[in-house]
């Protein structure tokens, strides 16, 4: 099997999980690692596609990416802002796979939390909705700003042994 991991990343987030997927893919088997790329990936088996959530999705220029694919594995991984449900990862998850072209095969997918830039909580902490929101949402922006953190990048290791074992 061939592998390409490709990722798209806002603030960084996503690179880290992406490296920390590629370090468990053999070096020998790793075709393409960075941005998504169809001619460097274009003889991948298995491709490992990462974002960064945006408004419950992933950016336009990972769904322009899949578009391009065919008869390909597909293998989700991301990150967002707002985290610590599971419910909320699959919805995002299940949002995003939708858009794989039907004849690729979505493999599973990895989400974690990562931490927002500051301009956003400064957007947050100016906003006239109803305070006892903000504060939860502010309490939810100070929790990601250690993510995604060692056991993120732990599990998304753990996660990519799964993978390459159930696949192989």
């Amino acid at each position: 099997m061939k592998y390409a991991v490709v990722y798209c990343s806002h603030t960084g987030n996503t690179k880290r999980v992406a490296e920390a997927i590629a370090q468990v893919i053999p070096a020998e088997d790793m075709l393409y690692f960075g941005i998504p790329d169809m001619d460097a990936t274009k003889d991948a088996d298995v491709i490992f596609a990462g974002f960064w959530t945006d408004k419950g999705s992933c950016p336009s220029a990972l769904l322009d990416y899949f578009s391009s694919l065919h008869n390909k594995q597909i293998v989700l991984f991301g990150t967002c802002g707002f985290g610590g449900s599971a419910e909320y990862y699959d919805m995002i998850l299940q949002r995003v796979s939708a858009f794989i072209e039907d004849d690729c095969t979505y493999v599973d997918g990895f989400m974690c939390q990562g931490k927002m830039p500051m301009e956003l909580r400064e957007r947050y902490e100016r906003a006239k909705e109803d305070p006892k929101k903000i504060e939860r949402i502010l309490d939810n922006f100070d929790m990601a700003l250690s993510h995604p953190d060692e056991n993120d990048l732990r599990q998304a290791k753990a996660f990519t042994q799964i993978i390459l074992r159930s696949i192989a």
